[in-house]
């Protein structure tokens, strides 16, 4: 019998598969861009051929790359350009004279002439040492002659100077839109400053972008803020018109070096049929067949997997929608706030019927229990069951009442978690929502007793990539100050690990080919220079990407230096 000679073959350290059957290996073998064998040393050094490469990993650690289970690389492809104002760890701003200073020096480095707009992300009120929020005026003694959008860590919102909220139309007498806020300056009706949801949305959907030649620039420098996180399947979790001809463009021209994973964002679906299907006169949300054949499949390493449905806003900016209300006062101070849907009820219920019934598999935003429990109603009208396997994916499922885990198991629907919230956020959580809801936030371990498949993400820019603080948080939900949030819900690493591998392809429907190390599945590996599963909690986040490879290639850093 023939036997098949590897191109690579990696041994000498610990290799977890995320295999049920087999959790470790000694070595594993790659040809072709594909695993193989993986197993015994002695069995796998069969396939050795005079040309094969040997990598002795020398102690660190080999896993199957991360999947970016939800995220937004639209915004990486800004960020990059854009000015960091997160609160430390994730940037340096601890209070708005902070803020202004990174602005001052952002502005050095990439001079703006009069008029152009100037753009940070990671606005963290909560975190700063003021004891107020940014107003408009705060920006515009330093920005008189330019718009500037300061986004709010939520990416639900921003604060705008005045120049911005004249360009956007706002007023003292503008009303706010259904399903937005804007929030007005004590006693009056003058905008102070921030917008968010409905308010922000078309705002930020539809404002200047650099050219098309100066965003394609940016596809290398965005695709590294992931492959140096050992991630290489990625994620637009909010796809717009505007943006899928880039990204067809950037994928026909060769400059995807990893799996990018589209949402249509259902919002622009008209215009991409308007755009793409002239002569399509069908009911709205109706999609043609060629549309519909268009789900599901890679070109050139670009797919669209699914339609994003926005249901409500941000636990942090107050602008989820829960059942029972808030602790502290809503964003405009309104007592007794509860938050709101972004949309009618009515019309998110006609949505999934008619999208689910096109066989197009769902991706619904939803945070508070009340919004969940609006998404669940909505899936049990349309009719759905497990045993449709439609794999709808219900983003976030942040703070969720009791009962609802259940009927996402009668129903066949499973949760994409957001654990970094617990460190970021948690503390802000306790205040709003006290410790009993608070606790509930992201409850992973009830979720996979359920047999639900859960993954867990970043949501990038929310939060950073960082996927060894994903795998932190999933197993001790501690926030800044050191309180546990819901303790029962802590998971192993080995759980926290397949919520980032396997359980993350599953939602994507390519469990088949990533997401473990088995045989004839894509070499999409990453390797650390310790194991996760045998350091503490606290030290995960200090682990090092040594390479990350994508069907085998070498993508970030480097196989040098450890040749056997």
């Amino acid at each position: 019998m023939t036997v098949a000679i590897a191109d690579l073959i990696i041994h000498g350290g610990s290799i977890l598969t995320m295999e049920e059957s087999q959790p470790r290996a000694e070595a594993i073998a790659i040809a072709g861009g594909e695993i193989l064998a993986v197993g015994a040393k002695a069995d796998v050094m069969a396939h050795a051929g005079p040309n094969t490469q040997q990598l002795d990993l020398a102690g660190r650690s080999l896993l199957p790359s991360f999947i970016d289970a939800h995220g937004h690389f639209a915004n990486a492809l800004q960020v990059v350009g854009w000015a960091n104002i997160q609160r430390p760890p994730a940037g340096p701003v601890t209070s708005i004279a902070d803020l202004l200073q990174v602005l001052r020096e952002h502005v050095v480095r990439h001079p703006v002439a009069n008029g152009a707009w100037v753009i940070a992300y990671g606005y963290d009120p909560d975190g700063f040492s003021d004891g107020r929020p940014l107003d408009k005026a705060d920006l515009d003694a330093l920005f008189p002659e330019n718009p500037v959008m300061v986004i709010h860590n939520s990416n639900h919102g921003a604060v705008l100077n005045s120049c911005a909220l004249a360009l956007a139309g706002y007023d003292a007498s503008t009303p706010d839109p259904a399903g937005g806020v804007i929030v007005r300056r004590p006693g009056s009706t003058e905008p102070a400053g921030l917008v968010m949801e409905t308010a922000f949305i078309p705002l930020f959907l539809h404002m200047p972008q650099p050219s098309e030649e100066q965003r394609l620039e940016q596809f290398e420098a965005a695709q590294r803020l992931y492959t140096a996180k050992g991630i290489t399947t990625v994620q637009d979790g909010a796809t717009v018109a505007a943006d899928l001809g880039l990204f067809q463009r950037a994928a026909r021209e060769g400059r995807l070096c990893v799996d990018l994973v589209l949402l249509p964002l259902v919002l622009d679906v008209p215009s991409m049929l308007r755009e793409r299907f002239p002569d399509f006169h069908g009911q709205p949300l109706e999609l043609p067949q060629p549309a519909r054949e268009a789900f599901g499949s890679y070109r050139d390493r670009l797919k669209l997997q699914g339609i994003k449905l926005l249901v409500d806003g941000s636990p942090q900016g107050k602008t989820a929608f829960w059942g029972e209300p808030l602790l502290t006062p809503g964003p405009n101070g309104e007592a007794n706030w509860r938050g709101q849907p972004l949309c009618a009820p009515e019309q998110l219920m006609e949505a999934v019927a008619r999208l689910s019934a096109q066989g197009i598999q769902l991706f619904s935003h939803c945070n508070g229990d009340a919004a969940i429990g609006l998404m669940i109603e909505a899936c049990r009208r349309a009719g759905l069951r497990p045993e449709q396997d439609h794999r709808t994916v219900i983003i976030h499922s942040q703070f969720m009442a009791p009962g609802q885990l259940e009927q996402y198991s009668e129903l066949g629907l499973h949760p994409s978690f957001f654990t970094v919230h617990a460190f970021f956020y948690g503390d802000v959580h306790l205040a709003n929502l006290g410790p009993e809801r608070a606790g509930r936030m992201s409850p992973m371990a009830s979720a996979m007793a359920l047999g639900l498949h859960c993954s867990n993400h970043n949501d990038f820019s929310v939060t950073p990539i960082e996927p060894m603080r994903m795998v932190e948080t999933a197993m001790t939900r501690r926030t800044r100050t050191g309180v546990v949030l819901g303790a029962s819900e802590c998971v192993s690493a080995e759980a926290a690990l397949r919520a980032l591998t396997i359980e993350a392809a599953w939602q994507i429907r390519e469990e088949t080919s990533k997401g473990s190390l088995a045989p004839g599945k894509r070499a999409d590996l990453v390797i650390l220079d310790a194991d996760p599963t045998a350091l503490a909690p606290e030290q995960l986040n200090g682990i090092a990407v040594v390479a990350t490879l994508k069907d085998g290639v070498c993508v970030y850093g480097s196989l040098e230096g450890g040749q056997a």
